[in-house]
């Protein structure tokens, strides 16, 4: 008894001790299961997909170890092609623990023992440990070491991770690894979205991937660069398929599938689109790594495309004049996306730098840039678009601009001003703003790597700074925007700011529509049934080195420029004659593909209003003028101002001359006369424009000093020191001169309280200083109106 109380004792014993042994060696399982390890995926470099905004493949990149890979989720791999894998490697991988004796035995017999053809057996598990640590299984201790691996593996990981894992690194030909980077190149298709024809190839493809990767071209000779699997790939994957049919009898349909070739691409195929656009986002992708390995970027290859053919086409029209390179970008306003960009002519060419992206490069804008003069001057109160401006010769201190055509228009509105680039009345303009001036305004719209105010001054209204094309198609945008200054998106992902108001929504309004008035310079053979209202300016820098072509098409912005990335100048590169037919060749296909360029929903209602005003000043008319018309006109901040150009004279009937006193209607008469200030009525003389001059005695005693205008110094300049030599002092003569209005007939010259001389309208007065110093300088004219300004005398040696 005491006997077989011991044996039971013994027996619960060693039950109890081989039960805690179990679970000891459970609980060592579990935690070296569970323990927290890296991904099978972490480490491992891998390929960038970048995609349009539609999703088509732009460009499909190397990993760091010059392969192409990707990393596909296995929920995102198609289900069919997992089962096929499995059932063509390891129909038994959900069972084992790692490697399979039943195979082995098989795989070392038919290697060693039979002579018959060889049969692998190594696991899932087993190629995923030789793949990932690169081992060498060609020898029994190379094998064993496998096999440990694989158990390793199958400890630490579970059976979802090893089967992805594997699917990411099995090779498929050549540089290619992975079913995700496999069925991108090969099928130009998503892993997910593989029939079961081309799950089953990709199934069989890593038993043998540099002989059944071997792509063969179409049996019918045909030279269409379509290439079909090779025969040995078609065999065996008939193979596969004749055991899948055996699970799956319901499969029956894919009979005639099967049979049918199975075309395929190959990696020299691969897309290689909108390549600056591509750079520039792989670019910012390697400063943002988590950005993940898929680009999907703001383009649009339709649109793209466009761009492309239309810059090679004008280019070989205008090759005969040297015209050899350019470059475009095209912006929806609406999301500030770019949706085409082409940096050079042909990125491949050498000759013309062609891999530099010119929309990167700061170059001189040339007057591209006067639109956002005249819209701060609408928001500052200087002017509204019919304001009469003056194109006449002028100095700005030191600054005295030219038109690029070397003449002078006299009166001109400032829509005429803007549209026909009239450099004169801008620089004016631009002297005329306050807070901020254009070049805190340019500084505020991002524009990089500017020098010191002091540095351009004025030269910068004509394009003295440099911008990049970037930076000025984001300046259009805003013009878009209604005022507001947004960041170009390169990437879906980059997100969309409301972005700060640096022009108000009516002066961005007013400017767009005074950029409309600028004609086409091919209007005469546009189709009136069609029009397309395009706000657009050109631009020419200094020295024919650079022309541009920048403006807005419904809701997009377009800027062109064409010129050598080697800065060398060329005569033909004036912005109207070699952008802007290439600016309206792109439009001009936008409409033709059909892209919607109807006008985006804007900020509305705006503070503005139309008014009446005399055409001849821009100002309110007054009761004797005789064409009117309509202008935009901002409430608070648009100038109110009564013309004076048209005056009425009373005249004698009889002999024609003024005549003063109360106005008898039997022997008077009144006719108007227009008032020109000096400077104008000098440029209607040079210009051969016949003016009518006012008589003499028509103010009848002063009784319409009211109407006149004050007279205005144009010299000595404003804020300027002029300096007299020790040795000769009496050798500095300043000349005195200003400008009148019509009604003028003498000027009065005076230096503090000191009387210097008299000089008639359009004259200079000379004066000498006596000495050095502060000097205040006025003049008043023989109505009793004056001007006056201080200026500095200084010596040197």
């Amino acid at each position: 008894m005491n006997l077989g109380l011991f044996r039971i004792s013994t027996w619960r014993r060693q039950w109890v001790v081989l039960l805690l042994s179990l679970i000891v060696v459970a609980a060592i399982l579990g935690a070296v299961r569970f323990w927290p390890r890296p991904s099978l995926s972490e480490a491992i470099p891998l390929s960038t997909v970048v995609r349009d905004r539609e999703g088509r493949l732009l460009r499909l990149t190397l990993a760091s170890d010059q392969r192409y890979r990707l990393w596909v989720p296995l929920k995102d791999i198609s289900p069919r092609l997992v089962e096929a894998v499995m059932l063509q490697e390891d129909a038994w991988f959900r069972w084992h623990p790692g490697f399979n004796p039943v195979s082995l035995l098989r795989g070392a017999w038919s290697t060693y023992g039979s002579g018959e053809a060889r049969v692998g057996g190594s696991t899932l598990t087993m190629q995923l440990a030789r793949l990932r640590w690169r081992l060498q299984t060609r020898d029994v201790r190379g094998k064993l070491v496998q096999i440990a691996r694989a158990v390793q593996l199958e400890l630490c990981y579970s059976k979802d991770d090893i089967l992805e894992a594997y699917l990411n690194f099995a090779p498929y030909g050549g540089n290619i690894e992975g079913v995700g980077a496999a069925s991108l190149i090969y099928y130009r298709k998503p892993t997910d979205r593989l029939t079961l024809p081309e799950s089953l190839a990709l199934a069989v493809l890593p038993q043998a991937p540099s002989r059944r990767g071997k792509l063969a071209v179409h049996e019918d000779g045909s030279d269409d660069d379509a290439y079909y699997i090779g025969r040995g790939l078609q065999a065996a994957r008939a193979r596969l398929y004749a055991r899948w049919r055996e699970r799956h009898p319901e499969d029956a349909a894919e009979d005639a599938l099967l049979n049918l070739p199975l075309r395929l691409h190959s990696a020299r195929e691969l897309p290689f689109r909108a390549p600056h656009l591509v750079d520039r986002v792989l670019a910012e992708q390697a400063w943002h790594p988590e950005a993940g390995p898929e680009l999907k970027t703001t383009l649009d290859t339709r649109l793209q495309r466009l761009l492309e053919e239309r810059v090679r086409n004008h280019l070989q029209r205008e090759r005969s004049r040297g015209l050899r390179n350019a470059s475009a970008i095209l912006i929806d306003t609406r999301d500030m996306g770019v949706r085409a960009l082409v940096g050079s002519a042909d990125y491949f060419d050498a000759s013309i730098q062609g891999q530099v992206n010119g929309s990167d490069a700061k170059r001189s804008p040339g007057s591209t840039l006067k639109p956002f003069i005249y819209a701060l001057a609408l928001d500052q109160g200087v002017l509204h678009p019919q304001t009469v401006l003056r194109d006449v010769p002028s100095a700005f201190g030191p600054y005295t601009p030219e038109n690029f055509d070397g003449r002078f228009m006299g009166p001109v509105t400032a829509t005429e001003a803007l549209v026909r680039s009239r450099n004169i009345p801008a620089v004016y303009v631009a002297s005329q703003l306050k807070q901020p001036g254009f070049y805190d305004f340019l500084r505020q719209a991002g524009v990089s790597r500017m020098a010191s105010k002091d540095h351009y001054g004025l030269a910068l209204v004509l394009g003295g700074g440099e911008v990049t094309m970037n930076e000025l198609a984001r300046m259009y945008a805003m013009l878009g925007n209604d005022g507001r200054l947004r960041a170009l998106r390169w990437r879906e992902s980059d997100p969309q700011e409301e972005g700060a108001r640096l022009i108000s929504a009516e002066a961005a309004f007013i400017t767009r529509d005074m950029l409309r008035h600028n004609p086409r310079p091919d209007a005469g053979s546009q189709s009136a049934s069609r029009p397309l209202p395009v706000a657009w300016k050109t631009g020419t820098s200094w020295a024919f080195r650079d022309a541009w072509s920048a403006g807005i098409v419904g809701p997009y912005v377009l800027v062109v420029w064409m010129g050598n990335f080697d800065g060398a100048s060329n005569p033909a590169l004036v912005g109207v004659e070699a952008a802007a037919p290439l600016f309206f060749d792109i439009v001009d296909g936008l409409q033709a593909a059909r892209v919607d360029l109807a006008d985006p929903v804007r900020q509305w209602p705006i503070n503005i209003k139309r008014v009446e005003v005399c055409r001849a000043s821009g100002d309110l008319p007054n009761a004797w003028c005789p064409q009117r018309g309509m202008t935009w006109f901002i409430p608070g901040k648009s100038p109110i101002r009564i013309s004076t150009v048209h005056r009425a004279v009373a005249l004698d009937k009889i002999s024609g001359r003024p005549v003063c006193g109360r106005f008898d209607p039997d022997t008077m008469r009144t006719e108007v006369f227009e008032f020109w200030p000096s400077d104008l009525a000098q440029v209607f003389v040079q210009a051969g424009i016949p003016r009518k001059r006012p008589p003499s005695g028509h103010d009848c005693g002063g009784a319409q000093d009211w109407l006149g205008t004050a007279p205005s110094i144009t010299s000595p300049y404003r804020a300027t020191r002029y300096t007299m030599r020790l040795s000769h002092p009496d050798q500095v003569n300043l000349s005195l001169a200003a400008t009148v209005d019509a009604d003028v007939s003498k000027l009065y010259w005076f230096v503090g309280n000191t009387f210097i001389g008299s000089a008639d309208p359009g004259k200079a007065l000379a004066w000498t200083p006596d000495r050095t110093g502060q000097f205040r300088v006025s003049v008043v004219d023989d109505r009793g109106r004056s001007d006056e300004r201080e200026i500095e005398v200084a010596v040197v040696q």
